[in-house]
């Protein structure tokens, strides 16, 4: 199989005020399982840089069951999950000690040729490893392909792409897209209520000293709308779910 399984203790700069750990932390811990499970099948960006293809984040869908606590070791189970034309995608679960399932993840990637800057084709060595993922019925529900139009912004705050927030292939991480979404948000929610649902779709690559504001749109008692926008142009678009 070409599964992978983590183990992570929560360590005190990954908590809130309320000792667990929050999300922008555990998506980084997901993130970081995933990177050790393609560095193993020999599929990261730095072994593709030779054929001039990188991997691509486009769609992420994370459900939250329940947040780890300081000092507990949870497992992070991932995967990648099939093929479909131009798309792959890849499983995450996080598990307790004790075999519960506190959250899972599923995404959808593509492959971008570095030098023309557009998607290309999934080469036959990678969809070799098609017989060794689990079927699908055994995967997770795919992200949404559409999520609700954003308007009009009620809530908003603005962050400026700094040298730290690059990833290896010298954009925002991804990892900044969630938590600056997140940050916008009215501080009562994040103090007071739960996060179940995190959809999120990634369009245009954030760059060094971009100016980016997060905006969000409160569309029912539940669910908010969210969107990174740099002059007038959506970087991602996402939806949230409290309780």
């Amino acid at each position: 199989m070409v599964s992978h399984t983590k183990s992570f203790t929560i360590r005190t700069y990954e908590i809130d005020h309320q000792k667990k750990c929050t999300v922008p932390a555990l998506i980084k811990l997901m993130d970081e399982a995933a990177m050790q499970n393609v560095l193993n099948l020999k599929l990261s960006v730095w072994d593709l840089e030779k054929d001039k293809i990188t991997w691509v984040l486009m769609r992420k869908y994370l459900k939250i069951n329940r947040l780890p606590a300081l000092g507990e070791r949870i497992n992070i189970y991932t995967s990648p999950a099939g093929f479909e034309k131009f798309f792959t995608y890849r499983d995450y679960e996080v598990y307790a000690e004790n075999g519960d399932l506190l959250a899972w993840s599923s995404s959808t990637w593509l492959l971008m040729d570095t030098e023309k800057r557009r998607m290309t084709r999934i080469p036959p060595y990678i969809l070799a490893l098609n017989d060794q993922m689990p079927s699908l019925e055994n995967c997770l529900e795919r992200p949404a392909k559409k999520l609700t139009k954003f308007e009009i912004a009620e809530f908003s705050k603005t962050f400026q792409v700094g040298w730290f927030d690059l990833d290896f292939n010298g954009h925002l991480n991804n990892g900044f897209y969630t938590k600056w979404m997140l940050e916008a948000m009215p501080h009562a929610v994040l103090k007071n209520k739960k996060l179940l649902d995190f959809q999120i779709e990634y369009r245009v690559e954030g760059r060094l000293d971009d100016t980016v504001v997060a905006e969000v749109k409160q569309i029912n008692e539940t669910t908010f709308l969210h969107r990174l926008v740099r002059d007038g142009k959506e970087l991602a678009i996402g939806q949230t779910v409290w309780e």
